[in-house]
């Protein structure tokens, strides 16, 4: 268990989220409490997964926006008009609102002030043992409060800890009677996928004003088919029992493929036969690496504000950080590792998608080498120098586990000499 408690959060996560918070803090000049509206919407943390797609969306809305960030390399791609991630029908969408003028890119904090609402989607991170880092978060509010007036709405974007949005606000009004305007509207987009789902998701809203409720539903109504407003304590609850019923819905059918492989049987056909016309198991996933910047970290979170009662969610971790040791060790069975070349196809935490944060996939590879492999990786989007194409991977090794399915594997030949771990089942039907 200790080993699993001490696993080390996305290093980038964490330096990024420095990286921001240390940027704003050094900036000395006072702000007047008048906002200047240059702006619309100004997003803090504006280059990042969740921030770009979502001011690409309200620019595209005809809001005029800002993206306020430290990633000066970033900033240089977005104003080209080129997204520095994979972000599906976004960057068509980017080159004409930076044409427009609708987008604009700032490195300086001070742009905070000139925009009516400000919307913070920053990374919020936790420490080594998985407990969340609050206090950075607060702290970086903080830093920004001298660009903040009550004049703005302040929406939250990022996934926070309960009662975080009340800290907000009682680090804002700081015992003044001034009235501040605190609303939290959880991003709940897969991947990848933001440009498409910001239009047709329900937006949950909530806000601990009456104005930031009407401000947040107003402004997210520009995207959102519809919205759902709810208490702040059942929006801070959606945002991780979402993630939370993934995580353990991801761990069932690990669980379950770890018993059939054991038993000697193919999960896959298990659970097509159980999910053949049986509404009742239908919605069972394939097994697989369940990572990511968000699924183990919101559950763990959840478990820390339930006070570490939260046995499903603990029991989760165990078998989904558990997978790969699972796969080495049936590896270990039969091959001696030390002398065997094993390739890992696919890098990245999730399809289609170039983003290798928290990816399984990594600790697959580690745990392998400890054990004595030659280790290759492969991946179609995420790029390394030391990466190896999928040809070479496959003519180099005698085993190749599927770390990932990116669609480019479907149609893969495996040649008869390669033995394929395939959890996903997207390339063993064509071993040949």
């Amino acid at each position: 268990m200790k080993l699993f408690l001490t696993k080390i959060i996305s290093i980038h996560n964490r330096k990024e989220f420095h990286k921001l918070f240390k940027a704003i803090k050094s900036s000395a000049k006072e702000m007047p409490s008048q906002i200047n509206p240059e702006f619309d919407i100004v997003i803090v943390g504006g280059l990042g997964h969740v921030g770009l797609p979502l001011g690409i969306a309200f620019a595209d809305s005809g809001l005029r926006v800002c993206l306020y960030d430290v990633d000066a390399k970033k900033a240089d791609s977005v104003k080209q008009g080129v997204m520095p991630f994979i972000e599906y029908g976004a960057e068509p969408i980017l080159k004409k609102v930076i044409k427009d003028g609708k987008l604009k890119i700032s490195l300086d904090a001070s742009s905070v002030s000139k925009a009516r609402y400000v919307i913070i989607a920053i990374g919020t991170p936790v420490d080594e043992y998985l407990n969340p880092k609050t206090r950075a978060f607060l702290e970086s509010v903080t830093a920004l409060k001298k660009y903040l007036s009550e004049e703005q709405t302040i929406i939250v974007r990022s996934t926070v800890y309960p009662h975080t949005c009340q800290q907000v606000l009682n680090l804002l009004k700081n015992g003044n009677n001034r009235e501040w305007h605190i609303a939290y509207c959880p991003e709940r987009i897969v991947q990848g996928y933001s440009i498409k789902e910001l239009k047709e998701l329900p937006q949950i809203v909530a806000g601990l004003s009456d104005k930031a409720v009407k401000d947040a539903a107003s402004l997210f109504g520009r995207l959102s088919p519809k919205i759902i407003k709810t208490s702040m304590g059942e929006a801070e609850l959606v945002k991780f029992f979402s993630n939370g019923w993934r995580y353990i819905q991801f761990a069932v059918t690990n669980q379950f493929y770890m018993i059939a492989t054991a038993f000697g049987v193919d999960y896959d056909k298990v659970r097509r036969a159980m999910t053949d016309g049986y509404g009742r198991t239908a919605t069972l996933p394939t097994a697989g690496f369940a990572a990511g910047p968000c699924l183990l970290k919101d559950t763990m979170q959840l478990a820390a504000f339930n006070n570490n009662n939260f046995l499903l969610g603990h029991a989760a971790m165990m078998i989904n950080e558990g997978l790969p040791n699972f796969i080495v060790e049936n590896l270990r069975k039969k091959y001696d590792l030390s002398k065997t070349k094993i390739g890992i196809l696919g890098m990245a935490f999730k399809a289609d998608i170039d983003d290798i944060r928290d990816s399984l996939s990594f600790k697959l590879g580690k745990i392998l080498r400890f054990h004595g492999a030659k280790v290759y990786y492969s991946d179609e989007y995420a790029k390394n120098p030391t990466f190896v194409s999928k040809e070479e991977l496959l003519k180099s090794c005698e085993v190749v586990v599927v770390g990932v399915p990116h669609s480019a594997y479907k149609g893969l030949r495996i040649p008869k000499r390669v033995e394929i771990i395939d959890l996903w089942n997207v390339a063993k039907k064509n071993h040949n």
